[in-house]
């Protein structure tokens, strides 16, 4: 039974590094950050607007755009990476196939762009 307790030593000794390092890494950014904020740091980024107004407030439609857009980008990179790792099972069907996807995307993304959602004047 000794032996058998021996051999999980090193899965033991790991386990407590793994957990000294994240706690200094969770820990160690409240010691020694320098605390001053400026009104430049508290304010809104990102979604334009202050986060604690009225919900009902108006905002901007470019952001939900810009969003849409990162969500179709992002599905046709998810898409790519399975038929990439069967690419040399699929043949020519397969590559005229993704061919035509990213064709559709590619005319929705020039459409886009020439009826100005991506700008932001």
């Amino acid at each position: 039974m000794e032996e058998l307790l021996r051999e999980y030593v090193p899965i033991v000794v790991f386990l407590g590094i793994a957990l000294v390092i994240g706690l200094a890494l969770l820990v160690s950014p409240f010691l020694l950050a320098y605390k001053n904020p400026d009104p430049e740091k508290l304010s809104a980024y990102e979604c334009g607007f202050n986060a604690f107004d009225d919900a009902r407030m108006k905002f901007d439609i470019r952001f939900y755009l810009v969003a849409i857009l990162f969500i179709i980008f992002d599905l046709e990179v998810a898409f790519l990476f399975p038929w990439a790792t069967v690419f040399g099972d699929l043949g020519w069907y397969g590559f005229w196939s993704m061919m035509v996807f990213l064709g559709v995307l590619t005319v929705g993304f020039i459409y886009e762009w020439k009826k100005g959602a991506l700008e932001w004047d």
